[in-house]
């Protein structure tokens, strides 16, 4: 059998009624290896390969262009069984030694194949590998996420005196930004320069995103406005570079701009980051013109666009329209499921969290960490257990975000010393790691081991936080270190350059008023710009329980009432000063307005886990063992 008869069961030299596309225009047929190639073009692999068994051997010979054209064809309508089947013809043929037949058929395997392991095998088996082959490899090493190995398979062509051309470098400037190698990528910025690929927009766009991986900003923006004519790719690049660096007011002037000054038009990777910069800065209006625009464009039901319009909805606080969304999606994949976790976790709807558990169809690392915050919210010990081991099941992976999560969810149900254990295990810590220790250990009573955590800390030059003085405050707070608490808050302005926030002032101002220094906690609150947050004023009222200053008592409980005139506790609290200072009637008015208002005092309520079957109760029906 010297051609391919087995697609079909008889091989016959009949005529066949010609394909429109291989007829000219004047109405000659064109010989069979032509048409064949012309229909290799269209796509169109089931005609050719019919002309191919209908033709006479002799007639088309052993032409590797053909045999090319079709195996390239074969990729490109994704028919992996035929490409491996015409290998088989090359090989019997002796065309797999052909320049364009063995780059056609390494292409078809490493797009199509799933191992590539043994592409790489067909690869080092080529006689003849060109900058084209080479660069093949480079590409695929970073399609199947081994971005070093298409850095040292750069290295190897260089040794075999092969020049780089234009895709070979932007494949490997496209390593450098996934191994967020930016002294390398900086490097192969010069060999830009050096062979004159400068003006390239594929080679730019690759540099924009790789300066932006890098965390630098300003580079990828003068990368792009060194361009003379930037594409919508570049645009794009240079809008996920500022998104991803947390510029994003500038990244939406560009989305504008993109559009009304060079009238391109943004597609479903434009789409992606803006919106993620509408949903991080809350821009709800904005946001939703998107949605509209991105309606109109016709790409909503792509998936990029409807996992980001789901995390721009629940992050702008309307996690109700994110899961409208989200179930209106045709197609669902690991980000979208994601999104909507993280949706509901950050608007602390954590029982939806653990619902969703129950019935996603794919649990990839970050749904892990959300899973788990979810029961660090609830202090749900067995099911985050549960998730824990599902992550040791996987097996060979370090994830530091999951084991930040870990290390948070033992801290906040009181397993101290599991957290510990995980901390001390951990190859990799970043800054959540630490804080989740340091505020693990204030939590739990143990404020001389947060502080020791802390100043560990700093001297592993990890930068400190506004998260990390939280904790550093709260213990101070709660073993009433005042001087160590006055230095923190100090040096967190001061050194740091942290601004304080309302959780610094609160443990700040209870730490005062602990110690009794009810007027310098409250020229603390005077003098910060949250002067105005009743909940400030609350704790300094709180506060004033155990002081003996009357006169500041009674004017931080009226103030209290001006700013939150439903808040219970300012009537309690103003009627025992009067009560404790003999002033019984202006106690009692303000008993009497207190009913007039209607403000009932509010019980206490605690949450106690007294056995297993206390927490299973409430949420059996709802959790699963993750990834089961």
């Amino acid at each position: 059998m010297t051609r391919l008869s087995f697609f079909f069961k008889g091989r016959h030299f009949s005529t066949l009624q010609l394909h429109p596309l291989i007829i000219k225009n004047y109405g000659n047929p064109l010989s069979e290896d032509t048409q064949i190639i012309h229909l290799c073009r269209a796509g169109s692999l089931w005609e050719a390969v019919k002309i191919l068994n209908a033709t006479d051997p002799s007639k088309i010979g052993v032409k590797p262009l053909v045999y090319a054209s079709l195996i390239q064809t074969s990729t490109k309508v994704q028919s992996f069984v035929h490409g491996l089947q015409f290998h088989a013809h090359a090989v019997k043929s002796g065309l797999e030694t052909d320049r364009f037949v063995g780059n056609s058929l390494l292409a078809l395997y490493f797009k199509l194949g799933c191992d590539f392991a043994e592409t790489r095998k067909f690869f080092d088996g080529l006689v003849y590998r060109d900058v084209i082959s080479w660069t093949s490899m480079i590409t695929g090493y970073i399609r199947v996420g081994k971005p070093l190995k298409a850095v040292e398979v750069f290295m190897e062509m260089l040794g075999f005196d092969i020049q780089p051309n234009a895709y070979t470098l932007s494949g490997v400037i496209k390593a450098c930004a996934e191994l967020e190698a930016l002294g390398l990528g900086k490097c192969f910025h010069g060999v830009v320069v050096k062979y004159g690929f400068g003006s390239n927009h594929v080679i730019s766009s690759a540099l924009i995103d790789m300066y932006g991986r890098n965390n630098e900003s300003l580079d990828a923006r003068f990368m792009f406005d060194e361009m003379l004519e930037p594409d919508a790719i570049s645009w794009t690049c240079v809008i996920s570079a500022f998104v991803r660096n947390d510029i994003y007011e500038q990244a939406l002037r560009l989305f504008y701009s993109m559009q009304r000054d060079c009238g391109l038009r943004p597609d479903t990777f434009t789409f992606g980051p803006v919106l993620t910069a509408c949903g991080n800065l809350g821009r709800l209006k904005q946001g939703k013109q998107m949605h509209a625009k991105a309606i109109t464009s016709g790409i909503c039901e792509n998936v990029v666009v409807e996992s980001s319009l789901v995390d721009m909805y629940a992050k702008c606080g309307f996690v109700d329209k994110s899961r409208r969304v989200f179930d209106g999606m045709k197609e669902k994949n690991s980000v979208s499921w994601s999104a909507l976790l993280g949706g509901y976790c950050q608007n602390g709807d954590f029982k939806s969290v653990i619902d969703l558990s129950r019935v996603m169809d794919v649990v990839d690392l970050y749904s892990f960490g959300t899973i788990l915050r979810a029961c660090a919210g609830l202090t749900a010990l067995c099911q985050g257990k549960e998730v824990h081991c599902q992550y040791v099941r996987i097996g060979n992976q370090t994830d530091v975000i999951i084991e930040s999560a870990l290390v948070d969810l033992y801290a906040k149900c009181g397993r101290i010393e599991q957290a510990r254990t995980i901390f001390g295990q951990m190859t990799a810590k970043n800054t959540i790691t630490w804080n989740s220790m340091i505020c693990g250990y204030a939590q739990n009573g143990r404020a001389e081991e947060s502080l020791q955590m802390f100043n560990k800390m700093i001297e592993e030059g990890v930068q400190p936080n506004n998260i990390s003085f939280v904790g550093v405050l709260f213990a101070c707070c709660h073993t009433g270190l005042l001087e160590q608490g006055r230095e923190h808050f100090w040096t967190m302005t001061a050194k740091y350059g942290i601004r304080p926030e309302v959780q610094h002032y609160n443990c700040m101002i209870d730490l005062l008023g602990r110690d009794g220094l009810l007027e310098e906690a409250e020229r603390l609150l005077m003098g910060s710009e949250y002067k105005d947050d009743s909940s400030l004023w609350a704790v300094l009222l709180g506060a004033c329980t155990t002081c003996t200053n009357s006169a500041a008592a009674v004017r931080i409980a009226e103030r209290m009432m001006e700013l939150d005139p439903a808040y219970h506790l300012s009537y309690v609290y103003l009627a025992n000063c009067y009560k404790a200072t003999g002033q019984f009637v202006k106690a009692s008015t303000v008993i009497n307005l207190m009913k007039q208002r209607r403000i009932n005092k509010l019980r206490g309520l605690s949450w106690v886990e007294t056995d297993q079957s206390s927490l299973d109760r409430r949420l059996n029906s709802n959790l699963i063992m993750v990834g089961t």
